[in-house]
């Protein structure tokens, strides 16, 4: 009942219209992933009813200006993208439909630049537009025919720096952090597996130990990698916690000391 409260969860409504609960409340995590290792490197946790952009505000700190830092649609958003870029961070976030960028100034690749326009709220404040750098382009099937456009707005504003075919082709990768995820949340706990405990400082406590988990199998993934001269991507992730568990699950790896 405690964790129903704090978190809350997702619901369904029976024939006469009453919200019956889901199975299990639900605690929201949003993570910032290293494209190149998989590892999240931070994390803010919140309740089911907390948005995606809220507990990304919480990550913002831990972005540093050697950064370039993809995100999904349900990302952009005027103070959002103000806060990020202030770090010094490079950003490169796809748009959703919906989302207005006009053009300002088309550039010599086909990109162009347009403004984060200032919400009205904060105007008061001395806030000004933003410019940001716009790429579009299309994905394809094997027989030619365009299946999805994607677009992306970016701090780097120069074409020359940064060309749009380099970075349509680098945002690929923020697809490593849904494949972070399936490891973290399938293949470390188990499928299926929930969260024991039974109040909210005690789900939140476990959720920060099997994060820890996961980067350190992550740190393990990459020493390897060091050693071998691989990708670390190429390493497996169920390998490397099978590696893990193996010593730790047998006793006769830790003989007992002769002092006991």
């Amino acid at each position: 009942a405690a964790n129903w409260d704090y978190f809350g969860g997702p619901g369904t409504k029976d024939e006469s219209g009453k919200t019956l609960r889901g199975g299990f409340p639900q605690l929201r995590i949003v993570a910032l992933a290293e494209c190149g290792t998989r590892a999240l490197v931070s994390a803010a946790l919140g309740s089911y009813n907390n948005g995606e952009k809220t507990l990304a505000v919480e990550l913002i700190p831990r972005l540093r200006p050697e950064m370039l830092v993809l995100a999904d649609r349900n990302f952009p958003g005027y103070e959002l993208w103000q806060q990020a870029a202030a770090t010094g961070a490079e950003l490169v976030w796809r748009i959703g439909k919906n989302f207005s960028l006009d053009v300002d100034e088309v550039l010599k690749d086909g990109s162009y630049l347009s403004r984060l326009k200032v919400p009205r709220q904060l105007h008061s404040q001395g806030s000004t537009d933003i410019t940001v750098r716009v790429i579009k382009y299309q994905l394809k099937d094997q027989d030619g025919n365009a299946t999805e456009t994607f677009t992306l707005a970016t701090t780097l504003l120069d074409p020359e720096v940064a060309p749009s075919n380099e970075l349509a082709e680098l945002y690929q990768s923020r697809w490593e952090i849904e494949s972070a995820f399936g490891a973290f949340k399938s293949q470390l706990k188990g499928d299926g597996v929930v969260l024991r405990s039974k109040t909210p400082d005690g789900a939140q406590q476990e959720l920060w130990a099997l994060l820890c988990a996961y980067h350190a199998i992550r740190e393990l993934i990459c020493a390897a990698a060091e050693m071998t001269k691989q990708d670390p991507l190429r390493i497996s992730f169920i390998a490397a916690l099978d590696t893990v568990r193996g010593p730790v699950g047998d006793p006769a790896a830790f003989p007992p000391s002769q002092n006991n």
